[in-house]
């Protein structure tokens, strides 16, 4: 990876919808070499896809929430991982270190939407306390 692809990378993240033209542009390459180094950047997993984003609470998902998950002793991660990935309201799951064996970021409804998912959580064991915070707004996002 060169400043080129820094460059084009960079310019990615800040709007994913920028032409071939536009980024060439700005890294003075031409679309097709632009195009041949995404391709290449794809290839190799730096870049991994294009996102839209979403504002969540305009699609009913107004409360964001981090949830810390302890796990009943022996319970496997990848049972977990499993049933987070079943949930429509996780965002996304991270195995960590520290007194929580994984932090999921969720959206729910509301509070009490927030409070059924909790619920649903630890109902068959493998999860036997949470603890969590609810995201009031964002700081910093990239």
């Amino acid at each position: 990876m060169d400043a080129a692809d820094r460059k084009i990378l960079a310019l990615l993240v800040e709007d994913g919808r920028r032409t071939l033209d536009d980024v060439g542009g700005h890294v003075g390459l031409s679309p097709s070499a632009v195009k041949r180094r995404l391709d290449r950047l794809r290839a190799d997993g730096t870049l991994r896809g294009f996102t839209a984003v979403v504002d969540h609470a305009a699609l009913g998902g107004a409360t964001e929430a981090l949830i810390e998950l302890f796990f009943a002793p022996g319970v496997p991660l990848d049972d977990v991982g499993a049933t987070l990935r079943g949930l429509p309201e996780v965002v996304e799951a991270w195995s960590v270190t520290g007194d929580a064996d994984a932090i999921a970021r969720v959206r729910t409804r509301d509070n009490a939407d927030l409070e059924r998912l909790i619920r649903d959580l630890q109902h068959d064991g493998r999860v036997v306390r949470t603890r969590s915070q609810v995201i009031l707004r964002g700081l910093a996002s990239r």
